[in-house]
């Protein structure tokens, strides 16, 4: 079968999985991408593999994972069903049941309903990226095999629910931690999973814990995604979870993405916990127990929460944007003898040294409720651990489209090189000494009194565009030197800086 290739993103498999529209990944890909999974496992010693599949809600998610367990079963492996999952528990499934080679966990994260995927975890992690090319180069030569029906008691096939038991862990956890059964007693503390996978964490967590989850809303897996898109990275999906809080007058609000790889949180007032001041919160936490810690950011995190980390006592490190890549990033300074507790996105994406710098948006959560628990015994509130975080007065992010059909890589990196060549040159700019991606430059206090970063997206042909001030129009002043220095780009729609 040819052409898999272009279904990679990242680390992960995405793709159109029904629509009206064209459909790429069908229930062939499906079954021929894991069937050459396996294979990849043979190769590295595993034969006949036993693989937990799991799914998140999405429409398409019980017939690719049909064609999962036939691609499993067609490469002389057995397929144990864990139903309804989260992307963290399917690798924590590894960790804890004897049970299992390997996992694929079926889901498109954030994407659209109409859009479905695949991740992939060995015992060791998930698939880098050029391990995910070697099983994709295995798949478009395997010769075609002869899917079949395969019967309920098949005995190659078990049913092992998995996330009951990962909950359990987390209140285990807490418990703990914080050495009480009921630590968030008198707490109220609504989630809020956006029809996702995610409101087992009302039930299976918080309640044991003894919050009140009074408020909680679309916790009930609906694969139309009828309320607001699981993301905590969109407006909507922000705006109706803090609205919630300030409606229930809620003490903390939780919001998951999809597969509850991401989370984002609100404070007791009804304002996001997102982006920089998520990363200040748990990065505060982290360095009163580990003090002159390194933490890994993305690139596009803001110089107020540099000054706050380095007053917290540590050190920032900005990486390039990816969650592979600052937890590749944060790996590697342990490696060196630097410690690094934590790696973590803007888009909610935290990997904790402490848990197998696994991405976990349900356990920086958990995290963050130990917390507020030994905060509230102490008589002092959650948020005063970030009362002294800088933050701009304007913030805003572009996404600049490329023309259809352009090299837009090639473009994009000539853009970056000349805006690079001109900031050096202009006396009222300034390049950032850290920068790691892209371009970024600093702006004086006439022409905007802040910084912008230029970049290219991972996946898409866009050109995303970061920008912050200190100052109110601060930030419109940015973007309009950005407007003067970019045109001329015929290939690229600059009238969004405007």
């Amino acid at each position: 079968m040819a052409d898999l290739f272009h279904l990679k993103n990242g680390t992960d498999i995405r793709g159109t999985a029904l629509g009206d529209g064209p459909i790429d990944l069908t229930d062939e890909a499906v079954q021929t991408i894991v069937r050459a999974f396996c294979v990849w496992l043979g190769g590295r010693g595993v034969s006949s593999p036993a693989v937990a599949i799991g799914r998140d809600p999405r429409l398409s998610s019980e017939r690719l994972e049909r064609a999962a367990v036939r691609g499993v079963c067609a490469a002389g492996g057995r397929a144990i069903l864990t139903g309804l999952s989260s992307t963290p528990s399917m690798f924590m499934l590894l960790q804890d049941e004897p049970c299992a080679d390997a996992s694929v966990m079926i889901t498109a994260s954030h994407l659209p309903k109409e859009k479905n995927g695949l991740k992939f975890f060995v015992k060791e992690g998930s698939l880098e990226g050029g391990q995910l090319d070697e099983v994709l180069s295995i798949a478009e030569t395997l010769p075609p095999a002869e899917w079949g029906e395969l019967a309920a008691d098949d005995g190659r096939i078990s049913r092992r629910p998995y996330l009951e038991k990962y909950a359990a862990d987390l209140v285990r956890f807490v418990r703990t931690a914080t050495g009480e059964q009921t630590p968030l007693a008198g707490k109220r503390i609504l989630v809020d999973a956006g029809n996702g996978s995610g409101g087992f964490y009302e039930r299976l967590v918080l309640r044991p814990l003894g919050a009140d989850t009074t408020g909680s809303q679309f916790l009930e897996p609906d694969g139309n995604f009828p309320n607001h898109i699981p993301n905590p990275e969109n407006a909507e999906a922000m705006r109706s979870v803090c609205e919630a809080v300030k409606r229930h007058r809620a003490d903390f609000g939780v919001i998951f993405d999809t597969d509850v790889d991401r989370a984002g949180a609100v404070s007791p007032d009804g304002e996001e916990i997102n982006r920089n001041r998520l990363i200040a919160l748990i990065s505060a936490i982290l360095l009163e127990e580990t003090p002159n810690a390194a933490i890994v950011t993305d690139s596009v995190t803001s110089d107020g929460l540099t000054a706050f980390i380095r007053a917290h006592g540590g050190v920032h490190r900005r990486f390039k944007r990816g969650y592979k890549n600052v937890i590749n990033e944060s790996k590697r300074l342990n490696a060196e003898g630097i410690n690094s507790p934590l790696a973590i996105e803007t888009s909610g994406h935290a990997a904790f040294k402490e848990n197998y710098f696994l991405d976990d948006g349900a356990y920086l959560i958990t995290r963050l409720l130990i917390a507020l628990a030994k905060a509230s015994k102490e008589g002092r509130e959650l948020m005063s651990l970030i009362a002294d975080l800088p933050e701009p007065s304007e913030a805003r992010e572009v996404r600049l489209k490329f023309s259809e059909g352009t090299d837009y890589k090639t473009l994009g990196k000539k853009v970056i090189g000349e805006l690079t060549a001109e900031a050096e040159k202009l006396p009222h700019l300034s390049l950032a000494p850290d920068n790691c991606e892209g371009v970024r430059i600093n702006f004086d206090k006439e022409h905007g009194n802040g910084w912008a970063l230029v970049r290219m997206s991972l996946h898409e042909p866009i050109m995303p565009v970061n920008a912050e001030s200190e100052e109110r129009g601060g930030v419109a002043k940015i973007l309009a030197t950005l407007h003067k220095m970019m045109n001329g780009y015929r290939f690229l729609d600059i009238e969004k800086l405007l």
